[in-house]
């Protein structure tokens, strides 16, 4: 978390270039959906949560603990909201050594590869929704991958792999271990902060939030998500969703004819 970035000084467009000047020393932007943004715009843009073709950030909704497509995802904050909203985060191997010890029988379940779906934004070739474990170790780490949502909008496709009583329970108690205060960390996003989580060990989620009636101070966050020079490798898996698992040259949602931009609105 980097804290007091003077954002009420700057326009949109400056804001907006200090905060891809900062992520380019981390990494190399990726694109977050299909119309190839690399810098995206967090707020409530009034879409359906239960529509299979919305992305969870574009409502108010609580989002749930998950990891974003990308080694790291980067926030700026230009305006919170006038309720709610707090950013958690949550270690994946602190949740897998609790169901470890708990449950051995369901954490291997969390080993089988797992449907989530792509809402609609699909690559070249690919199947609507990606197969890879919730959990993956590979040279030495363990790396995750989730999105409950999404994994449960999957069972919708006819070919994707069912999840059994087992499956869902292993799921249930990874979100439970997820939401415990004891093992997650909370935290509020004031206007100028920038945080950046490392997707492979950690998971994220925003608490639902009520917004200012005033649309100019309506909560919103910038995004990035970046490829990170000299990161852990991920396995072979990762390729149906990162499209190239090359360290510093991957993930994002690639999609065929799109073209890598900056919307500043």
């Amino acid at each position: 978390m980097l804290r007091g970035l003077p954002v009420e000084r700057y326009s949109a467009e400056m804001a907006a270039t200090i905060f891809c000047g900062v992520g380019a020393h981390l990494g190399s932007a990726r694109s977050q959906n299909a119309q190839g943004h690399i810098l995206g715009h967090v707020r409530d843009i009034g879409a359906d949560a239960r529509d299979t073709r919305t992305r969870i950030y574009q409502t108010a909704e609580r989002q749930t603990f998950h990891t974003d497509s990308a080694d790291v995802v980067g926030l700026l904050c230009l305006q919170d909201a006038m309720q709610g909203g707090e950013s958690l985060l949550v270690s994946t191997v602190t949740i897998y050594n609790e169901m470890r010890k708990r449950r051995p029988d369901l954490v291997r379940m969390l080993f089988d590869p797992i449907a989530t779906d792509r809402r609609g934004e699909i690559p070249e070739g690919q199947k609507p929704y990606f197969e890879i474990p919730v959990l993956n170790w590979h040279a030495g780490l363990l790396t995750g991958i989730y999105q409950r949502q999404y994994v449960d909008s999957a069972q919708r496709f006819p070919d994707a792999m069912r999840l059994t009583a087992a499956h869902v329970e292993a799921l249930d108690l990874f979100d439970s271990l997820a939401n415990d205060p004891l093992l997650n960390l909370s935290m509020r996003l004031r206007p100028g902060d920038m945080q950046f989580v490392y997707n492979h060990s950690l998971l994220h989620d925003r608490t639902g939030f009520r917004d200012w009636p005033e649309p100019d101070k309506r909560r919103h966050m910038l995004r990035l998500w970046l490829s990170v020079p000299g990161d852990r490798p991920l396995p072979d898996c990762f390729r149906q969703r990162y499209g190239s698992i090359e360290i510093g040259d991957r993930g994002g949602i690639i999609i065929k004819g799109a073209r890598l931009n900056v919307p500043l609105l």
